[in-house]
């Protein structure tokens, strides 16, 4: 049985309209996320308050019994370390989807519709209306996944070599893609009306496949700043967007009784700042404190944490994902501007301790992106890959193929998903591709036949992928200013399927069988001789001679020989592989 909210969260309104009828909650969980009497005040007129001096505010959130306390002293002593299985997946699938690939337009399609200018205002306005008049609610209503099939895709993703997911939760659009009990606008009451993360935790576990779950909505509140504006210039100029709706404007409609403070939060552009951060192309806004809206910051860090809640208690996710660009959220500064609390460490420590009751043991891992090392959180480095091994904490590099939602003209090449995955690995980390899925849910052609590429490679050349460590050196090759050379970083597309590595380009693992491999960048030329000058005798980089070597995937014996220069491999004389190849050396 679910516990009780806190007592500030259950004040709201009794769901008795049209959207009670279809919704199968009976309370929403608003609250007046204002305070009495407060009024807006002009655009950029109020200082943001001083975060360095503000105390972190405690939250009243639930805590499950157990050894974690919510704080990160708590949590460094009592976590575990690592789960083996992250060690051994090395490979996973970000499953970056939700109602805003419907806009066809590439990442942050929600906020940039209220940005004229943009591709995503255009198509919004061609596929929708204006936003004045048909705004992201809209979207909401109309979306339906209807080829979405996390059963089907699963198996894709594992027979592509994948060994977790990573699903979507809720993006900074505020929609929760559960049966979310804090937040009405959610998959199962405005949209498909499906239990979406039920649906993807359930097709997880029948693959014999980790999953997490992952939340972006800790900024939403600043995110959808564009929401409250309007056009300056040309027919609409002036006339608000939907962000400025009230409850009572639902009423006859089809949300009436959803309050549209609960998506798209309240409008702070009186903060110096807000208003033209909202219209940059990433940018938060400056350090600070929301001053005159403390209460409904405490509502908005507690409704997020019990959100997050919500999901451990439900679907038991083998890991959690936060989003952010500093030490956590509510931290006051970069992306956790705004207020500060604790929530994550009460969010943490309610999932540690969750899991230990369920399983026994803590197995399970929480992501806080960009944080520096803390025994019991697991950092990501977006787009790029580190240049060095990197030992000091568990790490995923993340990347989305074309972009993190859906827009034409992606490029699918698997040989760039390959030495993506290659690079992470070579440096220690793990590596999780989001494969962008149509509107409607589905994989494109593309998509799939990429994917089947790389899960025959995969299969001949798993064993220097799951399970392994780095070696001494990531890798040796080509230099380009003093450095090796490595896949660009970015976005996965034109630049990194057309760039070039050559037969002197290798990178290196080491096997949970001991055994070392060297990934090769290409597939060398029949014949070829194979010159790999780290393991030379005179390198000393080995602790004992080369006794043998073989090619993955090719039954037939190798001539190779072993100088203090280098070690000299022969290729066969065939050599039907793509991308790239492996030899295993011992």
């Amino acid at each position: 049985m679910r516990k009780s909210l806190p007592v500030f969260l259950l004040t709201g309104l009794l769901a008795t309209s049209s959207y009670a009828q279809h919704a199968k909650k009976t309370i929403s969980s608003q609250h007046a996320p204002l305070p009495a009497g407060a009024k807006k005040l002009p655009l950029n007129s109020v200082p943001l308050g001083d975060a360095d001096t503000f105390n972190e505010v405690k939250l009243d959130v639930p805590v499950a019994k157990g050894p974690f306390e919510p704080t990160w002293a708590s949590i460094e002593k009592n976590y575990p370390g690592e789960p083996q299985w992250l060690r051994d997946a090395k490979f996973g699938i970000w499953v970056h989807f939700g109602p805003q690939a419907s806009g066809e337009s590439g990442d942050w399609y929600a906020r940039r519709m209220y940005v004229q200018g943009t591709k995503a205002y255009a198509n919004h306005v061609k596929k929708y209306g204006h936003p004045s008049k048909a705004g992201y609610m809209e979207v909401l209503h109309n979306w339906k996944p209807n080829l979405l099939d996390p059963k089907k895709l699963a198996k894709i993703y594992k027979d592509a070599g994948a060994r977790f997911l990573m699903i979507q939760g809720v993006h900074h659009d505020n929609y929760d893609m559960w049966n979310s009990k804090y937040q009405p606008w959610n998959s199962m009451n405005v949209g498909p009306k499906r239990d979406i993360i039920g649906e993807w935790a359930k097709a997880s576990r029948a693959e014999g496949i980790r999953f997490g779950v992952t939340f972006h909505h800790e900024y939403t509140w600043w995110w959808w700043q564009t929401a409250f504006g309007s056009d300056t210039s040309g027919a609409y100029k002036g006339k608000p967007y939907d962000g400025n709706l009230t409850l009572q404007d639902g009423k006859g409609k089809w949300w009436q009784g959803l309050d549209p403070r609960l998506l798209y939060g309240v409008d702070l552009r009186e903060y110096k700042g807000v208003e033209s951060a909202a219209r940059s192309a990433w940018s938060p806004p400056a350090p600070g404190i929301f001053s005159n809206h403390l209460q409904y910051a405490k509502w908005y860090a507690t409704n997020w944490a019990m959100r997050m809640e919500d999901v451990v208690q439900h679907y038991d996710p083998d890991f959690i994902y936060t989003d952010g660009t500093v030490q956590g959220p509510f931290t006051g500064n970069g992306t956790g501007t705004g207020y500060k609390a604790d929530a994550m460490q009460r969010v943490i420590a309610d999932f540690y301790n969750r899991t230990l009751t369920r399983r026994g043991k803590v197995n399970t891992f929480s992501v806080v992106k960009f944080r520096d090392k803390t025994n019991g959180t697991v950092t990501t480095e977006e787009f790029g890959i580190p240049e060095k091994i990197k030992t000091d904490q568990p790490w995923i590099a993340e990347v989305p193929v074309g972009d993190w939602f859906y827009e034409p003209g992606f490029t699918y090449d698997s040989g760039m998903m390959i030495k993506y995955i290659t690079e992470a690995i070579a440096r220690d980390g793990n590596a999780c591709i989001c494969i962008s899925l149509l509107p409607d849910g589905s994989l494109n052609s593309e998509s799939q036949k990429m994917l089947k590429e790389v899960g025959v490679w995969m299969r001949r050349n798993g064993e220097a992928v799951y399970g392994s460590h780095a070696w001494v050196i990531p890798g040796e090759g080509e230099q380009v200013n003093g450095k090796l050379k490595m896949l660009p970083g970015g976005k996965l597309g034109k630049s990194q399927a057309n760039f070039k590595f050559n037969e002197q380009d290798f990178r290196f693992t080491v096997g949970k069988n001991k055994s070392l491999y060297v990934l090769s960048m290409v597939v060398p030329k029949a014949g070829a001789k194979v010159t790999i000058q780290s393991l030379g005798a005179d390198a000393k980089r080995l602790s004992q001679p080369v006794k043998s070597v073989s090619l993955l995937g090719y039954e037939g014996k190798l001539d190779w020989q072993q100088s203090g220069d280098a070690l000299i491999v022969t290729c066969p004389a065939s050599m039907p592989y793509a991308t790239s190849v492996v030899f295993k050396v011992d």
